[in-house]
């Protein structure tokens, strides 16, 4: 059996597909689940035994392509047609060392330069992209020895998750560090954005869950971070975390060895 790494609703303007990532391949359904549309296998032969193969990290990305991580640290560029299962490898980009640890598309308005897609690796380094026929790499944000588990982008903001429980904030046009936030006493899981407030959640190894506010002060465009919120689930790891709505007025939380999702929502 192969296990299902991660899954995600890929929203492009024609069409919604389901991307699930395994050890032996990623697969695309049509996102009710009924049909597969598409299926590639990940390639054993290019790694040394010993080691795991996977792919992880997903965004959709340009209007019309699907951008997915792997292990070896490249990230396939799928171009999804409107319809059908004419879907192909349209590009592979080829940045990282180290395995892709997470893919994030902007989710507000980028400014000018800012690129719309950031891919994140298991050492720390973040790329930027513009998306498009061919995808250009805007900057890179180098790793400061800290693995990176999780990444959001929004209105050119990167909001980068570490293991080390700090998040951080950089320009997505510069590459310039923003903010950081000593947010948890353990390795961050999960982040997700609410796309229409900039709210952030986090979600971690200590059972906390934070949500915060990012926004950019309109005098100084200066990047500020405030925390809203917290919670604890008592004895859990928290492994997953997300908005369940667009405001982020509710938010549901997972953890490991858990069969239960637990929804939150403001009172």
């Amino acid at each position: 059996a192969s296990f299902p790494f991660q899954a995600a609703w890929c929203v492009l303007p024609s069409r919604v597909l389901l991307v699930l990532t395994s050890q032996k391949g990623i697969q695309m359904y049509e996102s009710d689940g009924s049909i597969m549309v598409y299926w590639h296998a990940l390639d054993v032969t290019e790694h040394p035994p010993a080691q795991a193969v996977f792919a992880r990290g997903i965004a959709a990305a340009g209007g019309r392509f699907i951008c997915v991580g792997t292990s070896s640290g490249l990230v396939l560029v799928f171009d999804i047609p409107p319809k059908g299962t004419n879907i192909t490898v349209s590009e592979v980009l080829e940045q990282h060392r180290d395995a892709i640890t997470d893919i994030a598309a902007e989710l507000g308005q980028a400014p000018d330069g800012a690129g719309d897609l950031v891919t994140a690796d298991d050492a720390g380094t973040l790329c930027v992209w513009s998306a498009g026929e061919e995808f250009t790499l805007l900057g890179k944000i180098p790793a400061f020895g800290c693995t990176c588990s999780s990444v959001k982008l929004w209105n050119g903001i990167v909001a980068a998750g570490y293991g080390n429980g700090q998040i951080r904030l950089y320009e997505a046009a510069t590459g310039l560090l923003r903010a950081e936030v000593n947010a948890h006493a353990r390795w961050i899981y999960a982040l997700d954005l609410a796309p229409q407030t900039g709210k952030l959640l986090s979600g971690a190894e200590d059972s906390f869950v934070h949500v915060w506010k990012l926004s950019r002060n309109p005098d100084t465009d200066d990047v500020e971070i405030e925390h809203c919120h917290a919670e604890c689930v008592t004895d859990t790891q928290i492994c997953g975390a997300r908005f369940c709505d667009p405001e982020g007025n509710s938010f549901a939380v997972t953890g490991y060895d858990l069969s239960e999702i637990f929804r939150y929502s403001r009172a």
